[in-house]
């Protein structure tokens, strides 16, 4: 397991102790949850944009209810 070093300014320093302190987590536990929080937005952001990008090489078709219920 890796040790790593962070210096935070003061101010840096005091969200991070607010964050602890709504959390009720130390300072390891919250930044590894931040790290994971910030890897699945890029992962939910390449799953958006693959889908976007399929979505413009075809198009939707969208159906009535009214023709959904009569079927």
């Amino acid at each position: 397991m890796a040790v790593i070093s962070v210096r935070f300014n003061s101010k840096e320093e005091k969200i991070l102790e607010i964050l602890k302190k709504h959390f009720n987590c130390d300072s390891s536990n919250l930044l590894k949850k931040s790290l994971w929080d910030l890897y699945e937005e890029i992962k939910d952001r390449e799953i958006i944009e693959q889908y976007e990008d399929k979505e413009k090489n075809s198009k939707s078709d969208f159906v009535k209810i009214g023709d959904i219920l009569n079927q």
